[in-house]
Formats: C-alpha cells, structure tokens, sequence
C-alpha cells in the first residue's frame, strides 16, 4: 500500500530539494527513502509497540520512546511566555500556538476556533454527545478523559489554588481563572431577558434557566421546585435546621450565607428600592415585591377562623396571633 517507485505513495521531486520523499497521504516530505517507509506505518493504523506503564500502543517505536517521558516524569522543555513545561520539543512547539494567537482550527458545529487540530478532535466529542468516561465517585459522564481527571479532584478534597481577594480555594486552576473575573468587575454575559449581566458565560447559562420556567429539582420536603441543583442544595440546608452564619449586629442565625448578606442591608439604613404608588422604600426587592401586593389589592393568604385575607403571608401570621390570644394560648 505504502511505497511505489512510481506513483502510489512516493512523490520523488527534484535530487536538488533537502526533502525528497513525499507521503501522498499526508502531504509531509522526508529527506531519506527509509524515514518515509517508517512514516507509512502511521497511515495503517497497525500499532506493534506497546507502553508496559499504561498499555498504549503507537504505530512505531520512536512515538513510544516519546510517550515514555511522560512516565518519568522528566520535562526538560519550558515555555518562556508562561513557564510550562514539557517531556519533549515537538509538545513545546505546539503549545507555542496558544500564546502566538492563531486558531487555524475551526469547528463547524459553533464556530469556534483552535491553535492545534487535536483540541479540535477533542472539541467535537462535544457535539457527538458521546460521554464514554464515568466517575465511580458520581456517576458524572465526560465526553474526554482528561476532563474526567480534573473532575475527580473535586473528590479528592485537595484544593490547592487559592483566591488571594477572598481566599476561597479550588481545585483546578481553571476554575480559580473563571472566579477572579467575579472579583474583576468584568461582567460581559448580558441576559436578553432581563438585562442582568455575568462575569461567567456558565452563570449566564444557568441563570437563563430562571426565564425557562423549567423547575426539575424538587424539595422531598416541602414540594418547592427549583430551576438549578445548587439552589435546591442550598434549600435543603432550611429544613437542615443547621444554622451556621450569624449577625454580629443583632444576633440573628441563617442557614445561608446569602440570607444573611441580605439581612446586613436592614442594620446598614440602606434603602434603595422604593415603591412607585406611596414612596416606602426598602433594603431589598424582594421585600418591595411583596409589598407591592398590598396596592394590587389581590388577597391570597386567608385566615380559616374568621376567613378575613390578606396579601401577605406573614400579614396573615401576625393576624392568627390574635386568634391564638382570645383563646388564651
């Protein structure tokens, strides 16, 4: 299949050009007759040589030897820009690709582009919908196995990149990357829907499911619905009991962190939401959209011993104490 002194696979050009031996396969040029023989091997997928450490096989004995470095652990080959280091010249060289800015590497599906053609290959297992590699921790599939490497960090509990604004640790580096833009300012993910923006296209993503009107996590508890896993999470630690951030100003305990970020606002005097039909104003929109169903006239929470209603839930707590008075509890 490989090699003809006519026309199958060798392309002889001129005796005067340093690479002589063209694979019609692949395009690449050799200098000598024996290196393109040696090249052909790649093209029919035999693979003879066999890594004793991880049981990979490669087409010829030289991409083996490569492969070893890896095992030993050796990178002698560093990157100037960013101080990455590799096992050998031809991985430096193709890393060299990110930092000059080329992406000739497009993918058709969503057009987005790569320095190398093997981040491509991997990119595209993305649309396949073929996740082949599972976590025994979770259960979690990936499309690629590298993915699942960093994935299995999260269980391992080691958290070696550290946030040096708000010192929240991570473990993975990338992830640390995409939390320092909340830190930033920076927020470029604009919602259509709302106009809300994001530091993080993921946030976006996730925040957009609020529009959708989609609800798949449901409390066993109490029947509350939630758009997002992360939200039911927190929710859960409600029933928990376990109330784990207290103010400093009033003594006051929460189960989240973000109730009491929120609480801070009454102790602060700020009060930047105001209502349009009588002026009051609050420290939190929540608290004006309930108050707002006070002008709207509608009346959902009614009293079972007088059947009197109210707009508010807590209008209606506040009422049965009466109730509970008259009876002498």
């Amino acid at each position: 299949m490989f090699l003809s002194d006519n026309e199958t696979v060798l392309d002889t050009v001129s005796s005067a050009e340093v690479k002589q031996f063209r694979c019609l396969e692949s395009g690449k040029a050799f200098a000598f007759k024996n290196s393109l023989i040696q090249h052909a091997v790649v093209h029919s997928r035999v693979k003879n040589f066999k890594c004793d450490e991880c049981g990979k096989q490669f087409t010829d004995k030289s991409n083996r030897t490569k492969h070893l470095l890896i095992h030993s652990g050796m990178k002698n080959f560093k990157c100037d820009e960013c101080g990455k280091q590799f096992t050998d010249k031809s991985s430096l060289t193709k890393h060299l690709l990110i930092h000059s800015g080329v992406k000739n590497f497009k993918c058709d599906e969503c057009g987005k582009r790569f320095a190398q053609k093997s981040d491509l290959t991997k990119h595209l297992l993305i649309h396949s919908g073929v996740k082949n590699f599972k976590c025994d921790e979770c259960g979690k599939l990936f499309t690629q196995k590298g993915v699942l490497t960093k994935h299995l960090l999260i269980h391992s509990g080691v958290k070696n990149f550290k946030c040096d604004e708000c010192g929240k640790r991570f473990a993975r580096k990338g992830v640390l990357t995409q939390h320092l833009l909340i830190h930033s300012g920076v927020k470029n993910f604009k919602c259509d829907e709302c106009g809300r923006r994001f530091a993080q296209k993921s946030d976006l993503t996730k925040h957009l499911l609020i529009h959708s009107g989609v609800k798949n996590f449901k409390c066993d508890e109490c029947g509350r619905r939630f758009a997002q896993k992360s939200d039911l999470t927190k929710h859960l630690l409600v029933h928990s009991g376990v109330k784990n951030f207290k103010c400093d100003e009033c003594g006051k305990r929460f189960a989240q962190k973000g109730d009491l970020t929120k609480h801070l606002l009454i102790h602060s005097g700020v009060k930047n939401f105001k209502c349009g039909e009588c002026g009051k104003q609050f420290g939190l929109k929540s608290n004006l959209s309930k108050h707002l169903l006070v002008h709207s006239g509608v009346k959902n929470f009614k009293c079972g011993e007088c059947g009197k209603q109210f707009g508010l839930k807590n209008n209606l707590t506040k009422h049965l104490l009466n109730h509970c008075k008259g009876k002498g509890f």
